[in-house]
């Protein structure tokens, strides 16, 4: 059982910055065992991956529109996975969802960056205004 609980949704101008932090659990396993990443979707779009770190070797991968705003990161004393974005731009409103591995290696889920993401936390709101 993987359990996904993010924070640190808002409101921001355009330019901003907001940290997104997502506090992870998992039975039977480790939380620095799983790879994880975010997520995000936008109302009568599809859910986009946003970003993604390996658990193996701690190497991102990044959705092109947030190449050089956005970086991953993770601190698996505390089990949390952050996401930094700055210079926030309107497009970037969404709902934003962390999502992680499964603990069993499967070959199916959502794919992004090479990992399959079978777990998500219930999303925060970003909302960013010109």
């Amino acid at each position: 059982q993987v359990q996904l609980v993010e924070s640190g949704g808002g409101s921001v101008q355009a330019g901003g910055s907001l940290r997104l932090s997502c506090a992870a659990s998992v039975s039977g396993s480790t939380v620095s065992r799983l790879s994880m990443g975010w997520f995000r979707r936008v109302p009568g779009k599809e859910r986009e991956g946003v970003a993604r770190i390996r658990s193996r070797d701690g190497s991102t991968f990044y959705h092109t529109s947030v190449k050089g705003r956005f970086t991953i990161s993770r601190d698996n004393a505390k089990s949390t996975l952050y996401l930094q974005m700055n210079s926030l731009q309107p497009e970037d409103t969404a709902i934003y969802y962390c999502a992680a591995e499964n603990p069993r290696p499967v070959t199916y889920g959502t794919p992004f960056g090479g990992v399959f993401f079978n777990h998500w936390g219930q999303g925060t709101q970003v909302t960013v205004s010109s």
